[in-house]
């Protein structure tokens, strides 16, 4: 990566500069000669992200950083990060299914679905809004909740729509347990509730009627 990015780069310097990108990320430098099944799951991805921030980038761009991780490594992992852009002043865009991981990590959150920005805000303002898209309410009622005695999870019904064929009016209208006629036809604008944009009919009506 350094050998690309910087031109005329000596071979001390990039020896350098690998040796460097290790320790940052808590390896040590003495491994830089060894082969990936020398390492363990979570060293790996440290060295992922060396390699991903070995040329100081002013984004980063990191797509499931945490999948197939335990908790510990995760923390240790999503830890560093956070260290490593404070110290690089590099701006961090996280891909993520994960919302312990939202909650951990992000200062703004945008929720997607088939494609689509369906909610965006402050990561507090999603997090203990009132009011939030039905998609949304969907993926908070799936997590386990430990103060609660639940027997089963509230999975969100239905399947994906095909980016190829996708349906008229809100894209999550056929999965939606709130959906109205409209949904089924008018694609819903974004409306401001709080301090955070959703793209729902259902916050255009309560929007209108002053109920949010």
């Amino acid at each position: 990566m350094l050998h690309l990015h910087k031109s005329g780069i000596s071979h001390a310097e990039l020896t350098a500069g690998v040796e460097n990108m290790l320790e940052m990320v808590g390896i040590p430098a003495s491994r830089k000669s060894e082969y990936p099944h020398q390492f363990s799951g979570g060293m790996k991805q440290r060295l992922v992200i060396a390699i991903a921030l070995a040329c100081e980038p002013k984004l980063l761009l990191a797509d499931e950083p945490t999948t197939a991780l335990d908790v510990t490594i995760q923390a240790q992992v999503l830890d560093m990060m956070n260290e490593l852009k404070e110290k690089l002043d590099t701006a961090m865009i996280l891909i993520t299914h994960d919302l312990g991981v939202v909650a951990q990590t992000c200062d703004k959150v945008a929720i997607m679905y088939a494609g689509e920005i369906i909610e965006s805000g402050t990561a507090e303002d999603i997090f203990n809004s009132s009011f939030r898209h039905p998609y949304t309410d969907g993926l908070f009622g799936s997590i386990p909740d430990l103060t609660k005695n639940i027997r089963r999870l509230s999975p969100i019904d239905g399947l994906m729509p095909d980016p190829t064929d996708l349906p008229a009016g809100c894209r999550f209208h056929d999965r939606c347990p709130k959906c109205m006629e409209r949904c089924r036809t008018v694609p819903p604008p974004a409306v401001k509730i709080g301090g955070h944009l959703i793209r729902c009919h259902l916050a255009e009506q309560n929007a209108e009627g002053g109920n949010v």
